[in-house]
């Protein structure tokens, strides 16, 4: 490594056989890796026999942490910075980080790799050229529920992650909210030993976790497809109003000959009403 750098790695998901060489090499080369749980990534690391140092870096320390790594990035050391189990950031701490090292100009660079939502959108079977990831939902019930009214009518697909206590009750509120027929998938435990993936409507998708056929255990990425495309609404044109307008600045015959092409009425029948309207006036 020439240059002091950021890396933003990638780690499994689950499967280990998914840590990518180039990831595996860079958390061996750098000089320090900031991890959102120590003993968690400690465990990873020890599997690959890589004894680079480790620091804390989560939701609760990430402030406070922030000055002694970009003064160590500054001072021409390179760090990783992973979390417990995928792509940094996507739902997981390191936002600040990246932003003091852009206000700083450190070098920061991408190390990709598992990414639980991308995961499941790839094999969900629904439109992927426009997808919204919306994260963990509200925990409470009245707030998830609004949540999801305000999404009723988005387009796009969405994705959402979710735990095993409250799936049930998320994906019961999405039916309500999207309707039971809006089609859907479930990844559970992906990558991993006892992987599940389901696609089908929402209504089905609760029948399978009554059933016993989805095992409440692990942790969910729901995929669900966007809303229907509505045709715009075309307005109706009220044709005596158009033709009285046109009776103001056009000859007669003109203004019939244009309420019939934009209409799409008789002539003739347009014709008399032109003449009754000019009777009125």
């Amino acid at each position: 490594m020439t240059q002091a750098t950021l890396y933003v790695v990638a780690t499994p998901i689950g499967n280990l056989d998914d840590l990518s060489p180039r990831a595996r090499r860079i958390l061996q080369e750098v000089d320090l890796i900031a991890a959102e749980d120590t003993r968690h990534s400690r465990r990873l690391l020890s599997h690959f026999s890589i004894d680079t140092p480790l620091v804390a870096v989560h939701e609760h320390n990430e402030e406070a942490a922030v000055n002694e790594l970009i003064g160590r990035l500054t001072n021409g050391e390179s760090i990783a910075l992973i979390c417990d189990a995928g792509t940094p950031l996507v739902n997981d701490p390191g936002y600040r980080l990246l932003q003091a090292a852009h206000a700083n100009v450190v070098c920061v660079s991408p190390v990709p790799g598992p990414c639980a939502a991308v995961a499941a959108l790839s094999v969900a079977g629904l439109p992927t050229d426009r997808f919204a990831f919306e994260g963990f939902l509200p925990a409470k019930s009245s707030a998830r529920r609004a949540r999801l009214d305000g999404l009723r009518d988005e387009q796009r697909t969405l994705i959402f992650y979710e735990s095993v206590h409250r799936f049930r009750d998320t994906l019961a509120d999405m039916s309500s909210a999207f309707g039971g027929a809006r089609r859907a998938f479930v990844g559970r435990e992906l990558t991993k030993l006892h992987e599940q993936c389901h696609a089908a409507p929402l209504d089905e998708l609760q029948r399978l976790v009554d059933s016993g056929d989805m095992v409440l255990r692990g942790e969910f990425v729901i995929v669900v497809d966007g809303a229907a495309r509505r045709s715009p609404e075309t307005k109706k044109i009220d044709e005596d109003q158009l033709l009285a307008a046109l009776c103001e600045v056009l000859p007669g015959k003109q203004a019939v000959d244009i309420v019939a092409r934009v209409g799409g009425g008789r002539r003739n029948e347009i014709y008399q009403r032109m003449l009754a309207l000019k009777a009125k006036n």
